[in-house]
């Protein structure tokens, strides 16, 4: 066995890891269950930098990416305009790469449009468009926005835009998003905004700054952690870590607004929607029990439906993309530690002789 295994053809290996690739992703095609994800400190910073905003505060998204890392980052910036979507705040888009607003007008179609159609633009989000020069762009809008973004990307006067009104400069925002590719883009807003003007020991009311960024930009991003850059997001991994947070504060403020809507108190509707969340099942349980009695059947029928409502797959897409991550990554785990048995044991086998 030891011989064959020496002499065994690589394109089994080239078999195993395709089989390992493609098994995850057919199963989770097909049954649309992905891989539960326990949110690691960097996530949980993220998603609590968003969720610590009050409706109505104002946050600024640069994204700054391509298609060429999509499979990365469109994850993580979809779960971010879904976020603030939800919480009710003023979104401000915009790019410093040259293919960042076709990201944009993305997300804006396949979240706001599609789940929120209530928010308008100009007063809820804002689209900014695309401004050439890298970091110079930042060292100007930290203090100047309008220097820059004089219009919309729809070519509206800024002056125009009632949710621009009140915005002067970077300074203006309660949050700084932004996802990024590579140069420009996180390290440059930390360099050139989050550090000069962000929240510190000296400026409690500055703006905080999150990140979603490629794999191979995330270390270089560490050592600003947590001081100018509150929370990080590391590739497919920190983007499923975050949608997962994500869709289940989403799936909870949903069976709250259920549950409220049926007449119970929020603060007795929060501590259920907690339960509900985690185990979807409880609510219809919980429907015919006592202490549902004084809500109507239709109030019960749409409490049950909300709780067992599918997430749609659009917010699912960086936990199934895990997946073949995943067993991959097992899969390579398990030929290293093979491999080096067999190197020991021939090692073995060679000195006797």
């Amino acid at each position: 066995m030891l011989k064959a295994l020496q002499n065994l053809d690589r394109r089994w290996i080239f078999l195993l890891m395709g089989l390992a690739v493609g098994v995850p992703i057919l199963v989770i095609g097909i049954t649309g269950r992905t891989f539960p994800e326990t949110p690691t400190p960097l996530a949980q910073s993220v998603f609590d930098a968003v969720n610590e905003l009050d409706a109505g505060d104002k946050v600024l998204l640069s994204f700054d990416y391509d298609p060429a890392s999509e499979g990365e980052l469109a994850p993580m910036a979809t779960a971010f305009v879904r976020h603030c979507a939800q919480r009710k705040l003023k979104m401000y888009f915009m790019a410093l790469w040259p293919v960042g607003p076709r990201m944009v007008q993305q997300n804006i179609r396949r979240v706001i449009e599609q789940d929120y159609p209530d928010l308008v633009y100009g007063e809820d989000y804002v689209d900014l468009g695309f401004k050439a020069g890298n970091e110079a762009v930042i060292k100007v809008i930290v203090t100047d926005l309008r220097q820059y973004f004089t219009t919309d990307s729809k070519g509206t006067p800024v002056e125009e835009i009632p949710m621009m009104r009140e915005v002067r400069s970077v300074q203006d925002m309660d949050l700084l998003v932004n996802v990024s590719a590579g140069y420009p883009g996180s390290k440059e807003w930390v360099l050139y905004a989050s550090t000069p003007f962000g929240r510190s020991a000296s400026n409690p009311e500055g703006f905080q700054t999150v990140a979603g960024c490629t794999g191979v930009q995330a270390p270089l991003m560490y050592p600003y952690i947590p001081k100018q850059l509150a929370g990080l997001l590391g590739a497919i991994k920190g983007a499923a870590e975050y949608e997962f947070l994500v869709n289940e504060w989403v799936r909870e403020q949903r069976i709250a607004e259920a549950l409220v809507a049926g007449g119970m108190a929020e603060a007795e509707a929060a501590d259920l929607a907690t339960t509900f969340a985690k185990s979807p099942g409880a609510a219809e349980e919980w429907t015919v029990s006592g202490a549902a009695a004084s809500m109507s059947p239709e109030a019960k029928s749409d409490l049950i439906r909300v709780a067992d409502a599918p997430i749609p797959g659009k917010y699912l897409e960086g936990q199934r993309r895990m997946g073949p991550q995943l067993v991959a990554h097992l899969l390579m785990v398990l030929l290293i530690i093979v491999g080096n048995v067999i190197f020991f044991m021939s090692r073995k086998r060679g000195g006797a002789r």
